[in-house]
């Protein structure tokens, strides 16, 4: 095994309250549990020696291995082609009868198959609960084995000629199967103490399998897309799904923690937490592909944290939650991981939770405009609270911010957390028109121009000719590729054009697209970071709007090539092509199924 894989070289699987990813060589070195922000259980990705693993590999010299999906589905299959023959581990988690309720017991499955000839595996089990900080004694009871510790426990069952071996406090394995064997590992996760699982036996595991299946193709039948882009836009929409916390409806940036945005680097966050910006555009995702259940759910989310209200910023929104809308995510730096190659500190929790970032409010009231039935949805108490939202951002909105890239350098007039106010108000100026509900609609309106004004004047900058990123400077920002997608500016206007030109001269390096220059514009961290995926899909969406299809088509292609080998795709790319940052993101995927619905509409016209 390598030491650290790639960060792109991995599956992930799920049962919509947590996750797990499997490395290309049959790793799974990141699985946290009960859910998706709880401590790690296996967290090898963030330290080789302390993090812990569950491996199910072939050392046989001379093997290659493949990795891909069952198509449409969350079954990972990872495929070993040896000298002596072919083998394959099937890698799922199945669902609760009720993925709604939620559970503290997650199980990883493990299905071993060989096709052809004869190969030997190696396994090995070892838990490292709560981030590896907590001891575990191991109890093995023939093909059982127990690990418990203060906080959590797993219970490893094989199933076929698989003889456990204790190893200290974890267990290995060495497994010789030929054609038409099978063997499976089930490893569940639990509190001390529960009642143990049913044991499973190979009908349990086939009916399980074909139930994971099955969900999986309905889900993606109800997918309305039918363009060009089939295959990467089912793959990025179960890649939301599987990173949606089913009880409550909120989804999380990313599966994973303390990943870096620079080898070596600080910029190494914790994106296990749901941001109201990236939800609230994941909103507009998955209404427009049909699945209009999961919009809902996150909008009623949404709802929630308006009427709780509680937010550790003070404001009536704050930019992130935990997955059950608690409010508090206090950072702490685990000190004993050494992180991705050296890359420390690691992160739990995110500082940045009390940053006062204005656009939120503009991108949550985009995501409330998209529901069909909204005044159903919310209700006429739901709409009083939107509504006094709306009249509190009448008198806030006016206010330096820290911005949407989330910098720790300073407070500034951040140009695109104005752009996403005039959002806000331009949209419940219509919600209340249409919808026919009480709204001071002349003081929304009187907002709306007023900022719609003070973006103009300020934040256009007649030297650059372009939008900037902030008042008073010359330097240029991605996010501004938001604007036409908003209305905010025609997408062929010539003040949004000549920004576009600019952004192509200083932030598009071959088609990928950079946040902003750090060095032009200092954001308190040191270090550099690589393109942003999300700008460059935001490119490919302007680009197209702005009726240049054959440069948007060949960005949107190029950029598809940076998809890892099962089509996902982490927060960045690296100068090499490499992927760096949190993986897989959220953000990447629904802006990806968005740039493909826009380039789709705009070739076909």
């Amino acid at each position: 095994m390598h030491r650290y894989p790639p960060i792109a070289d991995h599956g992930l699987i799920g049962d919509l309250q947590t996750c797990a990813l499997v490395s290309a060589e049959g790793v799974v070195d990141w699985f946290c549990s009960p859910r998706f922000d709880s401590p790690s259980v296996f967290g090898r990705l963030l330290d080789s020696e302390r993090g812990g693993h569950f491996s199910i590999t072939v050392d046989t010299p001379g093997t290659t291995v493949r990795q891909l999906y069952l198509a449409d589905t969350a079954v990972l299959l990872t495929r070993f082609l040896t000298p002596d023959g072919v083998g394959e581990v099937a890698d799922f988690m199945p669902l609760a009868d009720d993925p709604t309720l939620p559970s503290d017991r997650h199980t990883l499955v493990r299905v071993l198959r060989v096709v052809r000839g004869t190969v030997r595996f190696a396994l090995e089990c070892r838990p490292r609960f709560d981030y590896g900080r907590e001891a575990h004694a191991l109890v093995l009871d023939g093909g059982t084995a127990h690990f418990t510790g203060a906080t959590a426990a797993a219970r490893l069952q094989v199933l076929g000629a698989v003889a456990l071996e204790r190893d200290g406090e974890d267990v290995r394995a060495e497994v010789e199967l030929s054609a038409g064997q099978r063997a499976a590992a089930v490893l569940t996760v639990d509190a001390p103490g529960a009642e143990p699982p049913v044991p499973e036996d190979e009908a349990s595991l086939t009916a399980a399998f074909d139930s994971v299946r099955a969900f999986w193709h309905g889900w993606t039948s109800r997918c309305r897309y039918r363009g060009r882009w089939q295959q990467q836009v089912n793959r990025s929409a179960i890649t939301l799904k599987l990173l949606t916390y089913a009880p409550t409806g909120a989804p999380v940036a990313a599966a994973t923690m303390g990943l870096p945005e620079q080898p070596g680097g600080e910029r190494n966050w914790d994106y296990r937490y749901t941001w109201v910006r990236d939800a609230s555009l994941s909103v507009r995702a998955m209404v427009d592909l049909g699945f209009t259940e999961e919009a809902d759910a996150f909008r009623r989310w949404l709802g929630a944290r308006l009427k709780a209200g509680g937010t550790v910023s003070g404001e009536p929104l704050q930019i992130m939650y935990r997955v059950d809308g608690d409010p508090h995510l206090h950072e702490e730096v685990l000190g004993h991981l050494e992180g991705w190659r050296g890359s420390a500190p690691v992160r739990a929790g995110n500082g940045a939770a009390d940053q006062l970032q204005l656009d939120i409010y503009g991108e949550a009231v985009f995501a409330f405009a998209q529901a069909r039935d909204l005044a159903q949805l919310a209700g006429y108490d739901g709409w009083l609270r939107f509504a006094a939202t709306v009249d509190w951002l009448c008198d806030h909105w006016d206010r330096p911010d820290e911005g949407i890239w989330e910098t720790r350098g300073g407070r500034q007039d951040f140009t695109y957390s104005r752009l996403m106010c005039w959002v806000a108000f331009d949209r419940a100026v219509r919600m209340a028109t249409e919808m026919s509900r009480p709204a001071d609609l002349a003081r929304w309106t009187a907002a709306r121009d007023a900022v719609l004004h003070q973006v103009m004047e300020h934040g256009w900058s007649a030297e650059r000719k372009a939008f900037v990123q902030h008042y008073g400077s010359d330097v240029l920002d991605a996010s501004l590729l938001m604007m036409p997608i908003t209305g905010f500016v025609a997408p062929r206007d010539p003040r949004w054009l000549s920004t576009l030109d600019a952004m192509d001269d200083e932030l598009v390096s071959d088609s990928l697209v950079y946040r902003y220059d750090p060095a032009a514009s200092p954001d308190g961290l040191r270090g550099s970071e690589g393109t942003f995926s999300l700008c460059s899909f935001l490119y490919v969406d302007a680009l197209a709007r702005a009726g240049r299809l054959e440069q948007a088509r060949y960005a949107f292609d190029k950029m598809l090539t940076y998809a890892n080998h099962v089509g996902l795709f982490a927060e960045e790319i690296g100068p090499t092509g490499e992927q760096l940052g949190n993986f897989p993101q959220a953000f990447t995927h629904l802006a990806l199924i968005t740039a493909a619905m826009t380039l789709d509409a705009a070739l076909d016209r």
